[in-house]
């Protein structure tokens, strides 16, 4: 879809070059919540198309003759047998149903409470946060890297989609939604994710030239940023490889696979850094060219997160489209599913639909637009990049090494670097939930007294963790405070940074 179709008559041409050339659009509140039915009934058909092979292809592609299912009650099927698989969705709908209840200026703190006392299960930068929030320390600073080992993970760019459903045209006001928002869990990279998708949403109801979104929602993110060059650098190569996707697949692996933060990721094929996964969907968007099979396809194919990746994906190409125009075959199921509460929610796909349409009328009028009978007009905004900010700045991975041990008392390792990041968890060994209290000493000196819950929901998912050293050789001990036949601490990998890059040798 490299064409400006219908909305030409609605804005002309947003921009040439750097210069507005206009300032609002006109648009009938039917279309409106057209487009907003179709982004939010995209997002979860992308989500269900790709939810079979979530992680099953890390760091490679997906064949083209694996086949993957779909069909009229794939979708049912899903809510009913393993509702999990919205966690995109319910993620979601979890900040919309606070704006709902307190309002769009309700304070971070309102978010991070509900999320953080929800039901469902949470992994990554969402569990560190939740785990955070729970222990005291609360947004922006739950989502820091300094707090947050997965600060650079995809959780806020898969949840982050509501932000730009509720402002069309209008993505420096999503952005100041997500700068609230997205700091409860990520930071960096991972918010930048957020951001992005955000803003391609709030471009997809003034325009159908993909190009033209992918590349003015960029306009978001501050340039020099490793994620404004990973995605600045997919564009590029679309360009000038417009045909081949697997090609720019290749490249964009090869450049940025690697993963830095998280501590799951680090040297392994496990990938679920924040811009890698952002590139997924892009490479959906512009290699997909407007069709909805193509774009949910490739962005799934690309592997990784490849249920979130076309979630993302077919959500901002449904904003394009509208409801109504998205193919038959693939809109086959919703009718099933539509008025279903998605789990941990009392709020269905048609709840939403009213929801978010409500919340852009908002956004619209405070933003110096106006609602008058059946035409809305929406003041448009030039993208402006969000805050500079940049996650673990120095620290360079250069060691992986399995501790693999349980202990009840104490342990401890030694290092060579500027910071490490343990996994494990702590395990209960009966049938009762307990927290370990965990005294955590560094060159002899006592840095933490960690609380570690056995208990999945409260867990914290990366047990210990320290950056910015000063660089050198350094021994860490563990003791355990409250030692107990209830429960015990595993250690797997031990992950180790350094000041700079590892030297590499041939």
């Amino acid at each position: 879809m490299k064409r400006l179709g219908s909305i030409v008559a609605l804005i002309a041409v947003l921009l040439l070059g750097e210069q507005v050339m206009a300032k609002s659009i006109t648009i009938s509140t039917k279309e409106l919540k057209n487009k907003i039915k179709g982004a939010w009934a995209a997002q979860v058909i992308g989500v269900t198309f790709g939810g079979p092979t979530e992680f099953d292809y890390q760091q490679t592609i997906i064949p083209d003759y694996q086949p993957i299912e779909w069909n009229k009650g794939v979708m049912k099927w899903w809510y009913e047998n393993a509702p999990g698989l919205y966690d995109d969705i319910y993620m979601d709908l979890t900040f919309v149903q606070v704006m709902e209840d307190q309002g769009i200026d309700a304070p971070a703190s309102a978010f991070a409470k509900d999320f953080a006392n929800a039901g469902y299960s949470l992994w990554h930068a969402n569990q560190m946060a939740r785990y955070n929030i729970l222990n005291g320390i609360m947004p922006p600073e739950s989502g820091d890297w300094i707090h947050n080992p997965h600060a650079d993970d995809i959780d806020y760019e898969i949840e982050a989609d509501y932000s730009g459903i509720m402002s069309p045209g209008m993505p420096n006001a999503a952005a100041e939604i997500s700068d609230k928002i997205g700091h409860i869990m990520n930071y960096g990279d991972g918010w930048y994710g957020g951001v992005y998708i955000g803003a391609m949403y709030t471009l997809a109801f003034v325009s159908d030239d993909i190009d033209y979104i992918v590349e003015q929602a960029l306009k978001e993110i501050p340039k020099g940023t490793s994620y404004y060059q990973c995605i600045s650098d997919v564009i590029k190569w679309h360009k000038e490889n417009p045909d081949d996707w697997k090609a720019t697949w290749f490249k964009t692996m090869d450049k940025w696979g690697e993963d830095k933060g998280c501590p799951d990721g680090v040297f392994t094929t496990f990938n679920i850094d924040a811009k890698m996964n952002s590139a997924h969907v892009v490479l959906g968007l512009l290699y997909g060219d407007g069709d909805f099979g193509k774009t949910l396809s490739i962005s799934t194919r690309a592997g990784d997160d490849s249920d979130c990746n076309p979630g993302n994906a077919a959500g901002i190409l449904g904003t394009i489209l509208g409801y109504n125009n998205i193919p038959d075959y693939w809109a086959q199921g919703l009718p099933a599913v539509e008025d279903m509460d998605f789990k941990y929610t009392t709020i269905s796909l048609n709840d939403v639909y009213d929801m978010s349409y409500r919340h852009a009328l908002e956004m619209i009028k405070r933003n110096g637009g106006t609602v008058k009978g059946n035409n809305i007009v929406i003041q448009l905004q030039n993208p402006k990049p969000v805050k500079r900010e940049q996650g673990f700045v120095d620290q360079y991975p250069v060691e992986r090494r399995s501790l693999n041990t349980r202990f009840v008392n104490e342990e401890s390792f030694d290092f060579t670097g500027v910071g490490f990041a343990v996994t494990g968890r702590a395990n209960k060994t009966g049938s009762d939930d307990y927290t370990l209290q965990v005294a955590m000493y560094i060159d002899g000196e006592q840095v933490e007294i960690a609380k570690l819950p056995t208990n999945f929901l409260k867990r914290r998912p990366t047990p210990f963790w320290h950056y910015q050293l000063s660089r050198g050789h350094h021994t860490v001990r563990f003791k355990v405070l409250n030692p107990s036949e209830k429960a015990e601490l595993y250690f797997g990998d031990l992950i180790v940074y350094d000041n700079k890059p590892a030297e590499v040798k041939y």
